[in-house]
């Protein structure tokens, strides 16, 4: 786990809200305390989408929303005059970029054995802080998958003009 400090936070807030850089990711939960706190879970319900949707969930191994969905709700609870007090986003990348991310850095650990490589973005204090996490099913010795992590996260910021410093 790495922790990064964005420079630019209005930049950075920009492209999170109004662009598409982080559409990709899955959306797993949030929050943001503006004259009340409103927390949004991306977990999606089965039971409301039809069975072919449903059917097309699984294969594809989709459980939470994408922020392309959440983006302009979670934009709602922003958008004003003034700044939030806080908010905090979690971020999930999904089965089949996880798989990619596996398969090209082939690495020795079965996708079955990865619950999850996050990035968890917090804002608070006029600063926001990004970090990145694995979640795995089981104990591994091997911490080579948190190593890779902790250096897509800082080249996806690179590739996408987002300033940081790592902490």
């Amino acid at each position: 786990m790495k922790a990064f400090k964005i420079a630019d936070v209005k930049d950075f807030m920009s492209k999170l809200l109004i662009g598409e850089v982080f559409d990709s990711f899955s959306f797993v939960e949030g929050s943001v305390t503006t004259y009340c706190t409103f927390n949004i879970d991306g977990l999606l319900r089965q039971e409301f989408f039809d069975t072919d949707v449903q059917t097309a969930m699984k294969e594809k191994h989709v459980v939470y929303a994408s922020w392309k969905e959440i983006r302009p709700h979670y934009y709602s609870f922003i958008k004003g005059k003034r700044t939030p007090l806080s908010f905090k986003i979690v971020f999930q990348l999904s089965h089949y970029q996880t798989e990619q991310i596996l398969k090209n850095a082939q690495l020795p650990i079965s996708i079955d054995m990865v619950s999850g490589l996050f990035l968890n973005i917090q804002y608070k204090n006029n600063e926001l802080l990004c970090t990145s996490g694995v979640s795995l099913k089981t104990f591994l010795p091997d911490k080579s998958l948190e190593r890779h992590w902790d250096t897509v996260i800082p080249g996806f910021f690179k590739k996408n003009q987002i300033p940081f410093e790592e902490l």
